[in-house]
């Protein structure tokens, strides 16, 4: 019998597997089937949220010292809970009570007594807690709420008919029948995990101790006391964007949410490695709109619907700055205020054509310490949206924005699942966590996708008022550009894959220009009928790899909505109304000119001679 079966079988004994007559749509992933009007739970995908749920702990407990608060209302699980809680030293017989205090998460940081019908109830902490973990959600939906409200991690026990609004704000769901039996197992489980990390951060601090000397005591006393209070600096808690809540339906609400709101645009690099003489953001890129059309249309779009003035900044180079003033003449009609700026620190990232970090947060410095921030403090404007140059698929989300305010955030971050990630889990793209920093990379190479489990899409919004404070305090500077060093809320939101599509090759021209993509008031749509929420990998030879060569070797831009890959190498040509499916691979032989004919269809083909086709 191996190890895996034994684990299972433990499982059965506990009754995990026994779900309720009623089975939520979202919880099927997790069942069977039905039987004797039951639902049944699949024990190896509750092994498999258990592991994901101790690993979650294991972290916090190790990286953290975090605050956990278990949360319970079901008398028979109160022994197993002060059990627990004394053997991992979370126990104090003034406050053991609170462990079936409810949810008074978001009532006050002060101590309140509250009283029950079973016994008075006393909330102590003054702090929230870094995780809550919740022992019987059935019963206590309202713990869920207001942790998720506080941005607090969940891992929870869920059942099967527990509802959608509850179910998504779990960070960490374990799918099981709330038995005593399984309960016990849980804690169990969990003591296990948070003492022996205990065990192991005091193995290392005893080694610590023997290696450093005696006079630098008071330095390590004075370091560990402040790392207790300070927060990690390389962790970011990333929340899906389908938990935000959705903003106000009022539309004189969402104009005075609008109103505190100001876009900057970088705007900065040249479209040389296409062949394009010019700025990037006047290549068209869908519909025969340019990215640069796709953001004062939103901004245009989303002025005349809500009567809002949302300002657009515009950072350009000095070599895109003309250029960009000639561009700019077409939008005089529309509402929008555009400010254009040239910026020397700009120029340097056209000499390999890549937006540099550095560069970007210089310029953007610059721009704050110019007297333009003041300005816009003083017209109400409290975030700004800042918005790469590479991407053309970033969108002016009033539902981001509302979250931020609502939640006061001053720093936030979005971001994309890799490729891999989302293969690998897609469900776990779905809970908010804790992520270290350097599980999120700027460089989308495809080598690299393994390596990392987020993209940053390079779209910022950020607080004016702490802005300022930074300034005033001389704090902001490129060199301590730190974003936990800098910020004391900050969080990353995990937006949809066709929220980031860079063009920095005709290989994402492609992309663009197809069916897959279509705009409606300067946001790009994806195409409802593609199932897979992954771009097609679409690599294309060097025969395509200038702006008009690409062009001209497309009668029209293929169907590609179903396409999974693309490789194109040699002197191909695509006739029109092409439609590409699946994988497909077409390869001119050397001196061969391979005519791809109209209205073909191609799906899961390699294609190297006329007689493939």
């Amino acid at each position: 019998m191996t190890l895996h079966s034994i684990v299972i079988q433990k499982l059965l004994s506990t009754n995990a597997h026994l779900g309720r007559r009623v089975v939520a749509d979202h919880f099927k992933i997790y069942t069977y089937g039905i039987r004797n009007e039951k639902a049944i739970i699949d024990s190896d995908k509750t092994l498999i949220c258990l592991r994901n749920a101790a690993n979650f702990i294991a972290h916090m407990a190790r990286d953290k010292k975090a605050r956990f608060l278990f949360v319970n209302t079901n008398p028979l699980f109160d022994e197993i809970v002060e059990q627990m809680t004394k053997k991992i030293g979370l126990y104090s017989p003034r406050d053991s009570i609170m462990w079936r205090m409810g949810g008074f998460l978001t009532n006050s940081f002060s101590p309140k007594k509250f009283r029950s019908r079973n016994k008075k109830v006393c909330f102590g902490p003054i702090q929230p807690p870094d995780c809550v973990v919740v022992l019987d959600s059935e019963r206590k939906s309202s713990v869920i709420l207001e942790a998720d409200r506080l941005q607090v991690p969940i891992v929870a026990l869920v059942d099967s008919n527990m509802p959608w609004e509850y179910y998504k704000k779990i960070a960490y769901p374990i799918p099981a029948n709330d038995s005593v039996q399984f309960v016990y197992l849980f804690c169990n489980l969990i003591t296990k995990t948070i003492l022996l990390e205990q065990k192991k951060l005091k193995a290392l601090k005893g080694d610590a101790a023997k290696e450093e000397p005696v006079e630098n005591t008071k330095q390590i006393e004075q370091s560990e006391s402040e790392s207790k209070v300070s927060p990690s600096i390389d962790e970011l808690l990333v929340v899906p964007y389908q938990n935000l809540a959705p903003p106000p339906y009022d539309i004189v609400e969402i104009k005075q949410l609008l109103e505190k709101l100001v876009i900057v645009k970088f705007n900065g690099t040249l479209g040389n490695p296409v062949g394009f003489s010019g700025p990037k953001s006047a290549i068209e890129v869908c519909n025969g709109l340019t990215s640069l059309d796709l953001i004062v249309n939103q901004v245009e779009s989303l002025n005349s619907k809500y009567g809002c003035h949302i300002p657009l900044v515009l950072m350009n180079s000095t070599r895109t700055h003309d250029d960009t003033l000639k561009v700019l003449g077409k939008y005089a009609r529309l509402s929008v205020d555009i400010h254009p700026f040239s910026l020397e620190s700009l120029d340097d990232q056209n000499s390999e054509d890549k937006s540099s970090t550095s560069e970007d947060a210089s310029a953007f410095l610059s721009l704050m310490k110019s007297g333009t921030l003041d300005v816009l403090l003083s017209q109400g404007k409290e975030y700004v949206h800042v918005i790469s140059s590479d991407n053309s698929a970033a969108a002016i989300d009033p539902n981001i924005l509302n979250h931020l305010i609502q939640n006061k955030i001053e720093y936030c971050m979005e971001v994309t699942p890799t490729a891999s990630t989302y293969m690998r889990n897609s469900l776990a793209n779905q809970r908010q966590g804790r992520f270290q920093l350097r599980e999120i990379t700027q460089n989308p190479s495809k080598h690299l996708m393994e390596e990392f489990k987020f993209i940053d899409t390079r779209s910022l919004w950020v607080n004016l008022k702490t802005i300022k404070r930074l300034v005033d305090t001389d704090a902001l500077k490129v060199e301590n550009l730190s974003i936990a060093k800098l910020f004391d809320q900050a969080i990353g939101i995990i937006v949809p894959q066709s929220r980031f599509v860079p063009l920095n090759a005709t290989s994402d021209m492609l992309l663009l220009q197809s069916d897959l993509y279509s705009s409606s008031e300067g946001i790009l749509v994806r195409n409802a009928a593609r199932d897979n929420p992954v771009n097609p990998s679409i690599e294309l030879g060097p025969e395509f790899e200038k702006v008009s060569d690409f062009l001209s070797r497309f009668k029209s831009i293929p169907s590609i909505a179903g396409l999974e890959s693309l490789k194109v190498i040699g002197d191909v040509w695509f006739g029109a109304d092409v439609t590409l499916k699946g994988r497909v691979r077409i390869v001119a032989k050397p001196g061969q000119k391979l005519e791809i004919p109209d209205g073909v269809v191609l799906e899961n083909k390699e294609i190297s001679d006329p007689a493939d086709i």
